[in-house]
C-alpha cells in the first residue's frame, strides 16, 4: 500500500475520535502543541537550516527563501497563532438554524467537522502548523503534503505536534505528513475520495490550477494574489504613500502583497513624484505604463505580462488611469479576486469601488496586508479562498466545517 493510502486510512480512523472530542479537550491539545513548539525551537531551527542550505545549493529565489525560513521569532509567532485559536469559539455543534414544521417535526441545522482534510502546499512550513491546528480545533484530521524544499522543517514540526498530542485526548495519528517525493503522491491525493473529504491547495498558480483541474476530491481554491491599489483623485497623499509602502514592502513574498498600483491622473500631477521616490527609496523596481515612462523614461516598460504578474518581490507595475471606472476595468481584467484596495476621501467612490470590484476582500483606506486570518481575528488561517462557493477570503474555523440536519419527531410518517 502506498504512503498516501496508508496514511489516509489512519486519518479516517483518527477523524472519528477527533470529531467526538470536547471543546476543552481540543483546547488542551492546542495548548500542548503551542508549548511544545516553543520548547522545541532549537530542534525545529536545526531542521530548517538543512532546508535553507539545500535551497541555497539549488538556487531558490529570495522570496521562496523568505517563506521557507524559520527563526525563533517566527516559531513564537506560530505558537501565538495556535493560542489564539484556543480563545476562539468552537464552531462544532453550533446551531445554525432550527425550526418546527406544521406536523411537529423539529429540524436543527448544526455545524460539524469536515472529516479528513488534505492540504497541498509549497515552501511555507508555518502552514504545517496553521492547517493542522485549525483542523484539530474543528474536530477534523489532516493529511499534509508540503514541498520537498521544506521537508525537513515539516517533518520536525509534525513530530513536535504528534509528540504533544500523545499526552492529550486527541490521537497523534490525526496529523499525518506525506514524506514521499515526486508528483505521484499529489496525483494520488487528488483521487483519494475514499479517505479525503476536502482538498486545499495553497501555493503558486500552477499548483492551484493543477489541483482544481484534476481532482475528484472536492477542492477549495486558494488563489494567487495579483493585488491592486487604486489611488483615487482625493486620496490623502501621506496615507497613499504609507499604504503603498506597507502593501508592497512589508513582506513582498506573500500573496496579499500589492503587485500593481493604479494612479488617478489628477492625483498624479502633484503627487506622483513623492510616491515614486518613496517606493524606489525602499528598493522597489517599477514597470510603468506609457504615461509613467513619459515622466520617468529610465523606468522599465510594463508589458502585458507585467499587468498579470504576481512578482512576490520588490517589483510593482504602475499605471496612470483616467479615474475609477478605468481602474475597475483594469482590475476586472487582470485581478485574481484576492484583495483589492482603493485609497480615497470620496465616500461615494469608495462605496462604488467596493460594490463593483469582484474580489474576496475589497479595502478602503487600509493596506491589503490585512487580508489574513490573524488580522481578521480568526487566529491562524488555512488559506485565502478566491472562489465563491462555500468559502471566500481568509478561511478560519467555520470555513472548513460542514453541517448536517438533525430531525426529531414523535412518529411522523409521510403519506
Amino acid at each position: 500500500m502506498s504512503e498516501v493510502r496508508e496514511k489516509g486510512a489512519i486519518l479516517k480512523k483518527a477523524a472519528r475520535l477527533t470529531a467526538l472530542a470536547s471543546t476543552e479537550e481540543k483546547n488542551a491539545a492546542l495548548a500542548k502543541i503551542a508549548d511544545a513548539l516553543e520548547a522545541s525551537c532549537e530542534e525545529i531551527i536545526a531542521a530548517n537550516a538543512v532546508d535553507m542550505e539545500n535551497g541555497r545549493k539549488n538556487g531558490i529565489s529570495q522570496s521562496i527563501a523568505d517563506r521557507l525560513l524559520l527563526t525563533e521569532s517566527r516559531i513564537k509567532d506560530i505558537a501565538a497563532a495556535v493560542r489564539e485559536l484556543i480563545d476562539l469559539p468552537d464552531p462544532i455543534g453550533e446551531v445554525m438554524e432550527e425550526w418546527t414544521r406544521p406536523n411537529g417535526m423539529k429540524i436543527t441545522k448544526i455545524r460539524v467537522p469536515m472529516g479528513v482534510i488534505g492540504m497541498i502546499y509549497e515552501a511555507r512550513p508555518n502552514v504545517t502548523v496553521d492547517a493542522a491546528t485549525i483542523a484539530l480545533k474543528t474536530g477534523s484530521a489532516i493529511m499534509l503534503r508540503g514541498s520537498s524544499s521544506a521537508l525537513n522543517s515539516n517533518k520536525a514540526l509534525t513530530v513536535v505536534m504528534q509528540r504533544a498530542l500523545a499526552d492529550t485526548a486527541l490521537p497523534p495519528e490525526a496529523v499525518q505528513l506525506i514524506e514521499s517525493g515526486g508528483h505521484e503522491c499529489v496525483k494520488e491525493m487528488q483521487r483519494l475520495n475514499e479517505y479525503l473529504d476536502l482538498l486545499i491547495p495553497r501555493g503558486g498558480a500552477g499548483l492551484i490550477r493543477e489541483i482544481v483541474d484534476n481532482s475528484s476530491v472536492p477542492v477549495i481554491e486558494t488563489g494567487t494574489g495579483n493585488c491592486h491599489i487604486y489611488i483615487d483623485e482625493t486620496a490623502d497623499v501621506q496615507m497613499a504613500i504609507d499604504i503603498a509602502l506597507n502593501a508592497k514592502t512589508q513582506r513582498p513574498s506573500v500573496c496579499n502583497a500589492a503587485e500593481t498600483v493604479l494612479i488617478n491622473e489628477n492625483w498624479a500631477k502633484e503627487n506622483l513624484a513623492a510616491l515614486v521616490k518613496a517606493l524606489e527609496g525602499a528598493g522597489v523596481r517599477f514597470h510603468g505604463c506609457e504615461k509613467m515612462l513619459s515622466i520617468y523614461p529610465e523606468m522599465a516598460a510594463a508589458g502585458e505580462k507585467d499587468w498579470a504578474e504576481e512578482y512576490l518581490d520588490l517589483e510593482i507595475a504602475a499605471k496612470i488611469v483616467s479615474g475609477l471606472e478605468e481602474a475597475v476595468e483594469h482590475i476586472d481584467h487582470y485581478g485574481t479576486k484576492h484583495t483589492e484596495t482603493i485609497i480615497t476621501e470620496n465616500a461615494e467612490n469608495a462605496a462604488l469601488f467596493q460594490r463593483s470590484v469582484d474580489a474576496a476582500v475589497v479595502n478602503h483606506n487600509v493596506t491589503g496586508r490585512m487580508t489574513d486570518g490573524g488580522m481578521f481575528g480568526f487566529g491562524a488561517e488555512i488559506g485565502i479562498s478566491t472562489q465563491k462557493l462555500h468559502a471566500r477570503g481568509p478561511m478560519g474555523l467555520r470555513e472548513i466545517c460542514s453541517y448536517k440536519y438533525l430531525v426529531s419527531g414523535n412518529g411522523q410518517i409521510r403519506r
